[in-house]
């Protein structure tokens, strides 16, 4: 395997991530003001990785003999994962504070966590897809259970562990069909051959169980059920981590692997994909309304987006394929902005995480109020916000793919939506408390959700230039 000082280049942010997961083990090891530093060397890593994924967009390139790219879509995603993980890392320093967390573990895992993301979004052969998951995953079940002593914290890494290994057995036993019918693990050499191998029962059979495993790790139905559990569960930051740049990643393989679907190729698997799709939107929509809990509700939210993104490849438009990259980027900042101030409220002991617990909240701290406000109307696609954009670009690859039913399904579900997230501001300003709830602002908490709300307000004015930006990268 040839390794060239252009290839260094090109791959940069992936070497700052891994350099940056050797220097935190280092620093944890051997420095005693650890606890002080490591956030920080978290936060500043990620984003330097986040602006040369930036700045290297355009280069696009293929390395180490074929298996791994750069530039294009797959920096862009780079650009979320780093992005969105720096703001977690900014996030996660005084809620790491006050519930006593061992942050040279967090910080590590988080690290390694987003490199596993990036592998996975820069893979050009099946192995790669296959270690970049394995790596993302075992930091996610190490995440979830860092809080050792809380009972739910380590049933959640439980859950998670269990189900997720039984998903990747999935993901395992559909590479081996793929490359049992094509002969090949080069994602390239699959699809220039897609038209011929999407007649072999096989090869079909093999994409039907990596799209299951994947759908796992998205959290869409029918295989969602360990979602709410693990985020309520899981440290909140955790839990924001892993829903946002997490679920991206997930829908960076699945981007992959239904890249020929997107040059025009028959999509063997619409029926399927449409099924799932119409059943995450209604379900997660429809379960989220009974949710008391922030946390959950956020999760059962989650699996609504996860089909709203799924429509995307259903569509089998090249349109779809970027409005799903842009409703990622959309989403990531969404809700790691709402997750930010649910940690910071958050108590030591878990408490202040109802919607109840939020009534007046709009007096007691105006700013807090305002900014969950605001990602409340964006998740539930109120323009002009990143959220409705997100929403328009796969609903109309929907139409132009001819599947304006499930356009219409993603709409409806939409409208149920907005009353489980705008409940969250009637209830924070019009709503009315005997308990006066504790909580502590950190200002470098509330920079990582002033990021956040930037970004959604950002995208939501310039969304045709995005979406031409990642168009230009995916056609």
């Amino acid at each position: 395997m040839e390794f060239t000082l252009t290839d260094l280049t090109h791959l940069l942010p992936i070497v700052i991530v891994a350099a940056s997961v050797l220097v935190a083990m280092t620093i944890d090891m051997f420095t005693k003001e650890a606890d002080k530093t490591l956030g920080w060397f978290t936060a500043l890593s990620l984003f330097a990785a986040a602006y040369v994924s930036l700045f290297f967009v355009d280069k696009t390139g293929v390395h180490l003999s074929g298996v791994v790219a750069s530039g294009g879509a797959t920096n862009i995603l780079h650009f979320v994962f780093t992005f969105g993980a720096g703001v977690v890392a900014l996030i996660s320093m005084e809620y790491a504070k006050k519930t006593e967390m061992r942050v040279g573990e967090y910080y590590v895992l988080v690290l390694s966590s987003v490199l596993g993301m990036m592998l996975i979004a820069a893979a050009k052969d099946l192995a790669v897809i296959f270690v970049g998951l394995e790596q993302m995953s075992i930091s996610f079940y190490a995440l979830a259970g860092i809080r050792r002593k809380r009972d739910k914290s380590v049933e959640a890494s439980l859950k998670y562990f269990l189900l997720g290994a039984f998903a990747t057995g999935f993901v395992v036993y559909g590479m081996a069909l793929i490359y049992g019918s094509s002969g090949t693990m080069a994602l390239d050499t699959i699809r220039y051959a897609f038209p011929d191998l999407v007649s072999q029962p096989l090869f079909v059979l093999g994409l039907a169980l990596f799209v299951i495993g994947f759908a796992f790790k998205i959290a869409a139905v029918p295989f969602h059920m360990w979602a709410p559990d693990v985020y309520q569960g899981s440290p909140t930051p955790v839990a924001g981590l892993m829903s946002t740049v997490g679920k991206a990643a997930a829908f960076a393989a699945l981007l992959l692997i239904f890249r020929p679907v997107f040059d025009g190729a028959e999509n063997a698997l619409f029926p399927f994909l449409a099924i799932v799709a119409t059943l995450s939107m209604l379900y997660g929509a429809i379960v989220a309304i009974a949710q008391d809990d922030l946390k959950r509700m956020l999760a059962y939210s989650s699996v609504a987006h996860a089909g709203y993104m799924l429509i995307g490849f259903a569509s089998g438009e090249a349109t779809g394929a970027a409005g799903v990259i842009y409703y990622l980027v959309a989403y990531a900042f969404m809700n790691l902005g709402a997750f930010g101030i649910i940690a910071m409220i958050e108590s030591a002991e878990e408490t202040n995480l109802k919607v109840q617990d939020y009534a007046g909240l709009g007096t007691r701290a105006p700013a807090l109020a305002a900014l969950l406000s605001l990602f409340m109307f964006a998740l539930s696609g109120i323009p002009p916000l990143a959220g409705f954009f997100g929403k328009y670009y796969v609903f109309i690859a929907a139409v132009e793919g001819g599947a304006t039913w499930l356009a219409l399904v993603g709409v409806a579900s939409s409208a149920i939506s907005v009353y489980f997230y705008l409940r969250v501001v009637v209830v924070m300003y019009f709503g009315k408390s005997e308990n006066r709830m504790e909580y502590s602002v950190s200002n470098v908490s509330l920079l990582g959700v002033t990021i956040s709300a930037m970004l959604v307000i950002l995208l939501g004015v310039l969304p045709g230039s995005i979406i031409k930006l990642i168009e230009s990268f995916v056609r």
